[in-house]
C-alpha cells in the first residue's frame, strides 16, 4: 500500500472516529467510556466537547513519558483530528427525539467507530494516546485486559459523576466493538515492513476500542 493511501486511510479513520462520537452524543443513549468523561468535563467547564477530547489526549500522552512510549505519526494526528471531527460533526448533526432514530444513531455510531478503528490502526502509523497508555502498562508487566478495564471503569465513574451520559449505548459499545473491529482491521491493515511506529498486536481493542 502506498504512503499516500496509508495517510489518506489514517485521516479518514480519525475523522470517522470523531464522527462516531458525535453520533453517540446525538443518540443520548450512552457514550463510549472515555467519552463519558469527556462529556462530563465539557459540561462542568463549558468547553466544547472536541476541545476536551484534545486536551485529554495531550494529558494522556504526558503519562506515556514514564512508560517510555514513543508516539507515532498516527498518535499525533489522533490528538488533533478526532477532537476537531467531533465538534464539526456535532455542528451538522441535528438533535433527534424519536427513539427509533436515536437507536439508529447508536447502531451507526458503534459500527462507524469499529470501521474507523480498523482504518486508522490498519494504516500502521501508531496507536492512539489511550491505547498507547494500555500497551505501555502491559509492557511493564500489567495485564492488558485488566489495566484497560480498570482505567475505563475509572474514567466512566468520574465522567458519570460530572454529568456524562451512561446508558445502554455504553454497554452495547463495550460488548460489540471488539468483535466488529476485527474484520475491519483485517480489511484495512496495510502490508508494510515492521517499523517502530507500527502498533503491536497488543494495541488492538479487546473489550473496547480507543478512541482516541
Amino acid at each position: 500500500m502506498s504512503t499516500t493511501r496509508r495517510l489518506a486511510q489514517l485521516v479518514l479513520g480519525l475523522a470517522l472516529f470523531g464522527a462516531s462520537i458525535a453520533l453517540l452524543v446525538r443518540a443520548e443513549l450512552g457514550l463510549f467510556p472515555w467519552d463519558v468523561l469527556h462529556q462530563g468535563v465539557a459540561r462542568a467547564t463549558g468547553l466544547p466537547l472536541g476541545a476536551v477530547v484534545i486536551l485529554a489526549s495531550v494529558l494522556v500522552l504526558v503519562l506515556w513519558i514514564p512508560l517510555r512510549q514513543r508516539p507515532g505519526l498516527g498518535t499525533v494526528a489522533n490528538v488533533v483530528l478526532v477532537g476537531v471531527s467531533v465538534d464539526l460533526s456535532l455542528a451538522v448533526l441535528p438533535t433527534v427525539e424519536a427513539l427509533p432514530w436515536r437507536i439508529a444513531l447508536l447502531v451507526a455510531g458503534v459500527v462507524v467507530n469499529a470501521a474507523a478503528t480498523g482504518l486508522y490502526i490498519g494504516a500502521g502509523y501508531g496507536p492512539g494516546p489511550r491505547d498507547g497508555l494500555m500497551t505501555g502498562l502491559a509492557a511493564r508487566g500489567w495485564s492488558l485486559r485488566w489495566s484497560r478495564l480498570g482505567i475505563e471503569l475509572g474514567v466512566l465513574a468520574v465522567g458519570f459523576a460530572l454529568g456524562g451520559t451512561v446508558g445502554v449505548g455504553t454497554v452495547v459499545y463495550a460488548l460489540a466493538v471488539g468483535p466488529l473491529v476485527q474484520p475491519f482491521l483485517a480489511l484495512f491493515t496495510a502490508p508494510t515492513r515492521p517499523s517502530t511506529d507500527h502498533p503491536s498486536a497488543e494495541s488492538l481493542p479487546t473489550t473496547s476500542g480507543d478512541r482516541s
